[in-house]
């Protein structure tokens, strides 16, 4: 289970943030990211020693979090094989919209994903009956029910039967879902009833993600 806290930093973060052009780039959170990453790159490219090791995600990180203010989080994407810094761009309520240049979004409540959009097979929302129990910490079962965009713009809700329970470290709580032929494991690490590290599955297309809080 420490693989599943462990957030897989993909070295090309930076490079990543830079390839998306310049989206977004005369202002806002996702300008800051933007604009810092391709500073970043540009030192890289121009210094005197090419072979110089590329900084690390963990340097985009702290990066990120020196240009840009408000909530940020970390997201590694397992089957699409990178990590991205994300900025919050929208708040309804408890819900968040966590945004990467390119305008690859998480929608997450309270460290909880409800949905995804950019990404392709987006997950249009998830609904966790789940969800008390997680942030509680106690032990369980309900339905979680995960609709997607189908290629007609409708929606295709699944239902899984989840169980609750610890995980077999102290503070993470697992979730065991199954149902259509599959099952998946979210794992998750609450810190005063908000998710503030976890690896959650989105969907058969998209597998999972892990998902870290910068800054609340």
């Amino acid at each position: 289970m420490n693989g599943a806290f462990k957030i897989t930093l993909a070295a090309g973060l930076l490079a990543g943030l830079a390839a998306c052009g310049n989206d977004d780039a005369g202002g806002g959170p996702l300008g800051a990211l933007t604009q810092a990453a391709g500073q970043a790159v540009a030192e890289r490219r121009g210094g005197q020693d090419p072979a110089a090791p590329a900084r690390t995600p963990t340097d985009a990180a702290a990066e990120a979090l020196r240009v840009n203010p408000g909530p940020l989080i970390q997201a590694g994407f397992e089957s699409l094989g990178r990590t991205q810094v994300m900025a919050m761009t929208g708040q309804n309520g408890a819900l968040r919209t966590y945004m990467t240049p390119s305008e690859e979004a998480l929608i997450l409540r309270g460290g909880m994903l409800v949905g995804t959009r950019g990404l392709g097979n987006d997950l249009s929302v998830a609904e966790p009956q789940t969800e008390a129990l997680i942030r509680a910490g106690r032990s369980g079962s309900g339905q979680r029910v995960m609709r997607y965009f189908t290629g007609d713009g409708l929606e295709r809700p699944l239902s899984f039967d989840c169980t609750v329970g610890p995980g077999p470290n102290a503070g993470v709580v697992v979730e065991n879902c199954g149902g259509h032929g599959t099952s998946f494991q979210n794992s998750y690490m609450s810190q005063g009833g908000q998710i503030a590290v976890s690896r959650q599955w989105v969907g058969p297309a998209l597998g999972y993600v892990t998902i870290q809080t910068l800054r609340p």
